[in-house]
């Protein structure tokens, strides 16, 4: 077995790639596997790339053959929540099969620790915040549905078949790699952080704020951010409790702190000098007014130096200088029409869906409440 080697799904990804390098920066080999549908070989920089799909068994034999790694870390997956809600057999026919193949190929050669990437959406629409691993799951879409019932096929294999796991449940990574060598960018872009830089650089159109009529301090919605450098040296942390002997676990991983849409506005505009323009719109059916992690768990399983602590303002300015990088930062779609604005990983999305309004200002208003 490779004991420096650690089989990373998914890893030309936007979280998956900034994995690879705090793998490689703490001495293990990333392999990355994935099936390129976003086209990122760019972002495979730390190790060797093997390309194949996560539903072909025989393909993943080939690969952990090669390479024997001691260590898994599966993040590919589709995340789409509307996308989830229009095709919903694609969504469990790869975040679910996908899933078992993937923990079939680690039980069969004996890796010695599994990190499963999961989300905030497992919880649906939370009875209270900040929300913790034992609130109750009941996700609103098929995206978070799948992603539950992954969960719980991994907790089986754990208990028959003695395949040591972490289960990280997100919230809403932003933020890019700060030596920016890698960091976000989509065909279709959803979030909120790169929607916001792009409409202050005038490469896009207004954004749409959904709802700015919220029971918050400013009307607009507040979720948990964390920076994707944090999210990511928080992987291999928990990779190696698992090495250690730990038990497997389930741990929310977000800062357990709530950034309103308003703030991370007022972020990207300091930021870039330029005001981000919007336009007013309804809420989104079935968005919570606010996600905060109660992260105390992940504070005594991984340990405080281990958990995000980047705060907002860190996480526009390692964007903005990501983006500036991007010769052609409008994706493909992704023209003049302007973006929808929430928070992004929602209850009911991670994303940001491209509109437009008539109504257009220069900040919303606070409505009163």
């Amino acid at each position: 077995m490779g004991e420096c080697d650690v089989l990373v799904t998914g890893g030309a990804g936007y979280i998956g790639s900034h994995v690879c390098k705090a793998l490689a920066e703490s001495g293990y080999t990333p392999i990355t596997y994935d099936d390129l549908s976003i086209d990122n070989r760019r972002a495979v920089r730390w190790g060797p790339l093997e390309v194949g799909d996560i539903r072909d068994p025989a393909r993943l034999n080939e690969v952990f053959l090669r390479h024997r790694p001691a260590g898994v870390l599966h993040f590919a997956a589709l995340s789409l929540v509307g996308e989830s809600m229009i095709d919903p057999a694609r969504y469990w026919n790869l975040n679910l099969q996908g899933a078992q193949c993937v923990f079939d190929a680690a039980r069969r050669h004996g890796v010695r620790g599994l990190v499963f990437s999961s989300t905030c959406a497992i919880y649906g629409i939370p009875a209270s915040v900040p929300i913790d691993e034992d609130a109750p799951t009941n996700p609103v879409n098929p995206y978070g549905a799948t992603k539950l019932a992954a969960e719980r096929m991994l907790g089986d294999y754990g208990a028959a078949y003695d395949l040591p796991h972490l289960i990280l449940r997100y919230f809403n990574a932003a933020g890019a790699d700060p030596e920016v060598e890698i960091g976000e960018r989509r065909d279709v872009e959803t979030h909120l952080v790169p929607l916001a830089i792009d409409a202050s650089l005038g490469r896009r159109g207004p954004l749409r704020v959904m709802g700015d009529d919220y029971p918050t301090p400013d009307g607009t919605a507040i979720r948990d951010y964390v920076h994707v450098a944090d999210l990511a040296r928080a992987h291999v942390a928990g990779l190696e409790k698992l090495f250690a002997g730990a038990a497997s676990r389930t741990l929310n991983i977000g800062t357990g702190r709530g950034t309103s849409v308003r703030e991370i506005l007022d972020a990207v505009e300091a930021a870039t000098g330029h005001e981000v323009p919007t336009v007013a719109a309804p809420r989104r059916p079935g968005d919570p007014p606010e996600l905060v992690a109660n992260a105390a768990r992940a504070r005594d399983v991984l340990g405080p130096d281990h958990l995000p602590r980047s705060d907002i303002d860190t996480i526009v300015r390692t964007a903005l200088a990501w983006h500036r990088t991007l010769e052609d930062p409008t994706p493909p779609g992704g023209g003049p029409g302007g973006a929808e604005a929430h928070a992004t990983r929602s209850v009911f999305s991670s994303e940001a869906a491209v509109g437009t309004s008539a109504r257009t200002t220069s900040r919303i208003g606070k409505v009163p409440t």
